[in-house]
């Protein structure tokens, strides 16, 4: 896109911090925390990630929409940012893939953007003053005006987004993708011999089920406020505890729901929000961090063991608010904040980060099988048990 458009935008910040750029997308105005992702590709990927549900998205990369946009690539059903924030958008992509440039799918699905700003300077910004409210606004062209209205918005702290992203229904899901480049492929199982895996749907990735599949499992989705006795219903190998979007704390639904099921003692996985969800279920805290984790790079390992891993958070599990029976597993190499954790004796595990990529490393992948072990595991010995 050219920077000589014309039609200005404006971004606001809550500290009254102004830039002036232009308008990419929807018409508009939109409210939101402004955070900003450091990766260099998978500009899709975020956009759809329901993790991003009430955030503002600056990508730091400074170069956005020159691959375009395509079905494939969605982590679910269109764009769940508030809006997005760029140094430069293109206007005319060049991929094979490509079905619709960024512009017109953002202008499609109401995305309100501005581009032709500092990224950098934004950037250095939240980093200094950490995560904060702003507004963009192609109609709004007076700072104090805008100010007014993002100084009014709810605060992320305590805010539970995850009922605006969770499935309304249930639906099962044994695809174990829809691209034809999957990696590390797995021979899948006949239906009935499958894993039943029920996946809380706190802000799912459509490839976390995907691979999820890819490893021989039939996953029920179910609604975050599903009753724990309903989700028992289907007879699970396994409980998953998706990603999701908001402070983790607010969600008390499922920190209830979790609780109730961990009686149950059936394998449990989470990631992202789930990671955050069984902290908090298993006794421990989570706390807001300054501008959160998010990007393709992050460092994540314990013991002179390290993976390079993706990840999108704003929250973190508390080290020292952990009981004896939960152990740290990961820790993010940057700041040393919890990344993963499991239960000594019990077949619970959790990590910050999202092993499925898409996109990112795929350093991390093993964790889809280590809970089909424990799976397979717990199915032995329960067979055992119940001939003997």
């Amino acid at each position: 896109m050219s920077i000589l458009a014309t039609n200005p935008a404006l971004l606001v910040l809550a500290d009254g911090t102004a830039y002036q750029g232009y308008s990419v997308g929807a018409t508009g105005t939109t409210l939101g925390e402004v955070v900003f992702n450091t990766g260099m590709t998978g500009y899709q990927e975020v956009l759809t990630d329901p993790s991003y549900c009430g955030q503002i998205v600056t990508f730091t990369y400074p170069e956005l929409g020159n691959t375009g946009v395509n079905p494939e690539d969605e982590e679910s059903t269109g764009p769940k940012v508030k809006g997005l924030i760029a140094r430069n958008v293109c206007q005319r992509p060049s991929n094979w893939r490509s079905t619709q440039s960024l512009p017109d799918y953002l202008r499609q699905h109401n995305i309100v953007g501005i581009y032709g700003l500092d990224t950098r300077s934004l950037t250095r910004k939240l980093r200094s003053a950490g995560a904060m409210n702003g507004g963009i606004s192609s109609e709004i062209l007076d700072p104090d005006e805008l100010l007014r209205q993002v100084q009014a918005a709810p605060s992320m702290k305590g805010l539970n987004l995850v009922k605006e992203v969770t499935t309304k229904e249930v639906y099962e899901w044994d695809n174990p993708s829809n691209n034809h480049w999957e990696y590390r492929p797995k021979d899948s199982q006949p239906l009935n011999q499958k894993l039943t895996v029920v996946a809380v749907d706190f802000g799912i990735k459509r490839n976390i089920l995907m691979r999820l599949a890819s490893y021989g499992c039939r996953v029920v989705v179910v609604p975050a406020n599903t009753p724990p006795a309903e989700i028992l219903k289907y007879n699970p190998d396994g409980i998953f505890l998706s990603n999701g979007p908001g402070d983790p704390a607010a969600v008390q639904e499922g920190i209830e729901t979790t609780k109730a099921l961990l009686k149950a003692q059936k394998p449990t996985f989470g990631i992202c929000m789930g990671h955050q969800i069984l902290g908090l279920s298993l006794g421990g805290e989570t706390f807001k961090l300054p501008f959160g984790h998010r990007g393709l790079n992050q460092p994540a390992g314990l013991k002179q063991k390290v993976e390079i891993t993706s990840q999108n958070h704003g929250f973190a599990v508390t080290a020292d608010s952990l009981g004896a029976d939960v152990e740290i597993t990961h820790l993010n190499l940057n700041d040393q904040t919890v990344a993963g954790l499991r239960h000594k004796e019990l077949p619970f595990f959790s990590v910050q980060y999202h092993p499925e990529a898409s996109p990112g490393p795929h350093d991390a992948d093993y964790l889809f099988e280590q809970f089909v072990d424990l799976m397979r595991q717990k199915k032995a010995t329960t067979s055992t048990a119940s001939s003997s």
